[in-house]
């Protein structure tokens, strides 16, 4: 009789330093107008270092403490998985490259900047950049019927976040006092009360 040799899999993780920096130097190279999309489908599709509440969670998590969120978020994971080395690395990963690149290009607007090519194909990334954006939002919204708020409440909120930032053009950080602020209270209270 054969047995099995393998023991019960654990979830996959980053093998080492360098694989957490080659990951999120891949990742921050492949963010171009938004890197939610790309970190969503490596993270929790491809390498599946994280389950999608995990994602959604740690998502949450970095968008509210100051900085860039993909950048909070590498420091979650780097830390998580190997500690302050881990976030570190992480974070190396995720501003390495792309600095490099961004003062090229900086060096290549600053000789094209009123070249009329070059000012179209900047608003049609910004096309694919909101695309990009409301693909992310559309796939992740499955994670709204498990919310202890409920479906409908959820939709409210967004509604009411949507209106607040791009049709009365509030600052974000009033929206995400307000409505957050109201939206973790009340997510306590339902707890709270189970």
């Amino acid at each position: 009789m054969l047995m099995n040799s393998s023991p019960a899999s654990d979830p996959p993780r980053p093998q080492s330093l360098q694989d957490l920096f080659v990951s999120f130097t891949w990742l921050a190279l492949q963010g171009f107008g938004g890197v939610l999309a790309v970190v969503q489908r490596e993270l929790v599709e491809k390498k599946r270092w994280m389950t999608q509440d995990e994602f959604i969670e740690d998502w949450a998590v970095a968008q509210i403490m100051p900085g860039p969120n993909v950048v909070n978020l590498s420091l979650m994971i780097g830390g998580r998985y190997f500690g302050l080395k881990g976030a570190l690395a992480a974070l190396a990963g995720m501003l390495t490259a792309p600095l490099i690149i961004v003062l090229l290009l900086a060096l290549a607007y600053a000789q094209f900047a009123d070249h009329p090519g070059v000012a179209g194909a900047l608003r049609g990334m910004g096309a694919v950049a909101a695309g990009l954006i409301a693909a992310t939002g559309l796939k992740l919204s499955s994670a709204l019927l498990k919310n202890v708020l409920g479906l409908p409440l959820c939709i409210g909120f967004g509604v009411l976040c949507f209106t607040a930032i791009a049709l009365l053009r509030w600052p974000l950080v009033y929206v995400l006092l307000g409505l957050g602020g109201m939206a973790c209270t009340l997510a306590w209270r339902k707890l709270r009360g189970n």
